[in-house]
């Protein structure tokens, strides 16, 4: 009888994160070399990649699947208004904003873990709709109309830069909570809720609670992408846009794409959706064409998604977070 050893990491997956690493690095240093027309363009890329990991780590790891993140987005795009009215800079706006809607979402939970499933999705939308409308009701929020930042003292360079890296930052915050979460012994919870949330509770996980946590994460997480969209367009055109729906549905695809319950996922699925929005969104229709076209071909021969399938055959994990049992050496 041979024996075996259970581990979650092995030497490929050593390998990848020194690369991650060196990319992170690689990042950091990228404004400092790269001219700023071109790293300015990465910011779209990074909140994307915030967004889809957030949705990810909701659906793929929690089995809660939500159509209204765009609250969390809205409010936080929407606080760096409140708090940059204030005094305080756009930045530390940005990130006090993404604090205070973590903190907001714990009462939002109750309200959302009432429902189950389908129910829970169209709640999530509910919700989201409900904010926007309690934040139209604000003038000095724009009044159901677009706003522009009041007070940006920052020289255009450094104004490129600083969003550069505060974008960077909250997609390292969502890589980061994601791995430490689903490494730690919630993670094992998270994934126990999701196969049959029944069976989890009747084991003594504490299902409402696990979930509640990853709920608050993922709030802060999408708050932090709707912040740094704030920044970056130095306003919000409409309650409309940055509230909308589209998000979400974006997020669905980038991650349906990657592969779900894979935190690479999401990474692939962001870059396959921001190239295919870069080159093709000004084609009219077309673009909507080629984005479903995309999604019926990944989802026919790729039902794991891109990385799912990657994974699956050839068993790299650049973040492992799942068991392996390995055939130990004599």
């Amino acid at each position: 009888m041979s024996s075996v050893v259970v581990e979650r990491s092995r030497k490929k997956s050593l390998l990848g994160a020194v690369f991650a690493i060196f990319i992170l690095v690689v990042l950091i240093i990228a404004p400092k070399i790269l001219d700023q027309s071109i790293t300015s363009e990465w910011v779209k890329l990074f909140y994307l990649i915030t967004l889809a990991s957030m949705w990810n780590l909701l659906a793929g790891y929690a089995g809660m699947i939500s159509v209204g993140q765009q609250a969390f987005i809205g409010l936080g795009a929407y606080g760096v208004f409140v708090f940059n009215d204030h005094g305080m800079s756009t930045y530390e706006s940005g990130i006090i904003a993404t604090l205070i809607v973590g903190v907001i979402a714990i009462p939002l939970s109750f309200l959302a873990f009432r429902l189950r499933g389908g129910y829970f999705a169209i709640g999530t939308w509910v919700i989201a709709e409900t904010v926007r409308l309690i934040v139209t009701r604000f003038p000095n929020l724009g009044a159901g109309k677009g706003r522009s930042v009041a007070h940006y003292t920052s020289a255009p360079e450094l104004r490129n830069l600083y969003t550069y890296w505060m974008a960077l930052g909250f997609l390292v915050f969502a890589l980061i909570a994601s791995f430490t979460l689903l490494r730690s012994r919630l993670g094992l919870g998270l994934q126990s809720i999701r196969d049959n949330e029944v069976a989890a509770n009747s084991i003594g996980i504490k299902v409402n609670w696990v979930k509640r946590i990853v709920y608050v994460i993922a709030a802060m997480g999408c708050a932090g992408a709707g912040s740094v969209i704030c920044v970056q367009a130095i306003g919000v055109a409409s309650p409309n846009e940055i509230f909308g729906v589209g998000y979400s549905a974006f997020m669905i695809f980038m991650v349906l794409i990657g592969g779900l319950g894979t935190i690479e996922g999401p990474v692939i699925g962001a870059f396959m959706y921001y190239f295919t929005d870069k080159y093709f969104s000004q084609s009219g229709l077309w673009y909507l064409v080629i984005i479903g076209l995309l999604a019926i071909f990944v989802t026919l021969f790729f039902p794991k998604g891109i990385w799912g399938e990657i994974n699956a055959r050839w068993n790299i994990s650049l973040f492992p977070v799942s068991y392996q049992v390995i055939p130990k050496k004599e």
